[in-house]
């Protein structure tokens, strides 16, 4: 039977240079499933594979889309159905692998079921946004669903927006409509997770956001300043950096908030991961027993 295996986990956790060993020996593709290294323009800051790494397998939905786009969860769910459909005669196996949990849930369960988007309410709370703030809406959201606060970027205006609109339109809590609502795939699906203990992960995190600085995420940050108020780019790595450029904050404070916020993610990251029953977790060094326990499975 076709089977989607699953690898998911943290940002810095390790995932791409176990994906390359797994997708080898089981002679499958990768789909990544990451909402910021799909865009073309973000490459150092979204910690894209390297030539090297893109050359060993095949990869799909990495650089394939512009800042300027307007890309959705709902959109890649299609795209990557349709994927699936070309590959999976030629591949018995497919790997997707990334950390964005709602592109994982599109793939696995689809998000249909929430709301599309409703313009007028949009313009109202955009309204809301201007006159009152950030706050205001974060305020309302932990009222409306606590659950959904925990788990999104409650600094970006656009998911703390797009929540709100849900929980509004649909009357429910946006966590319900998520948690309670699956579609069914002619596939099967295997859930791989990677952790670490934490002080191990904060640290290659802040590992990472060095190298990062070493290979030019300033200079790529400042081609993108003309256009920094794009919702791609309302990311980690870019915005803070943007501050800097903005001149609001040091170079110094910017990279720290980087590795900050980038802790932040990861924790939100988990939390989201955590509430499913079916992922079996592993450490990145595990690749033995990973293959074991797929093997056992299929």
């Amino acid at each position: 039977m076709r089977t989607l295996l699953v690898l998911l986990g943290p940002t810095g956790v390790g995932k791409t240079d176990l994906s390359i060993q797994l997708a080898h020996h089981f002679k499958s593709p990768i789909v990544s499933a990451d909402s910021r290294q799909i865009y073309r323009e973000m490459k150092i800051g979204t910690a894209i594979p390297n030539a090297e790494q893109l050359a060993a397998v095949s990869h799909y939905f990495i650089g394939v889309r512009s800042i300027f786009d307007d890309y959705t969860a709902g959109k890649y769910e299609i795209d990557v159905l349709n994927l699936f459909d070309e590959l999976f005669p030629k591949h018995p196996f497919i790997w997707l692998v990334g950390g964005s949990g709602l592109y994982i849930d599109a793939v696995c369960r689809g998000i249909d079921a929430i709301p599309a988007t409703n313009n007028s309410l949009r313009k109202n709370l955009m309204e809301h946004l201007e006159k009152e703030g950030l706050e205001s809406l974060r305020f309302e959201l932990r009222k409306l669903d606590p659950d959904i606060f925990e788990i999104i970027d409650i600094k970006n205006p656009q998911r703390v927006l797009r929540a709100l609109e849900v929980c509004i339109t649909s009357g429910k809590p946006y966590s319900q409509l998520r948690d309670n609502f699956s579609k069914n795939r002619d596939f099967r699906i295997l859930k791989i997770g990677l952790n670490i203990p934490r002080d191990e992960l904060y640290n290659r995190i802040n590992q990472r956001v060095d190298l990062m600085m070493e290979q030019g995420l300033l200079d790529e940050a400042k081609n993108l300043y003309p256009y920094w108020r794009l919702n791609a780019l309302k990311t980690v790595g870019y915005k803070e950096l943007f501050e800097y450029l903005h001149a609001k904050i040091s170079l110094d404070m910017a990279v720290e908030q980087i590795k900050r916020n980038t802790r932040h993610y990861a924790k939100r990251q988990l939390s989201w991961f955590a509430r499913y029953d079916d992922i079996e977790w592993f450490t990145p060094a595990d690749t033995e027993k990973i293959i074991t326990y797929i093997s056992s499975k299929l």
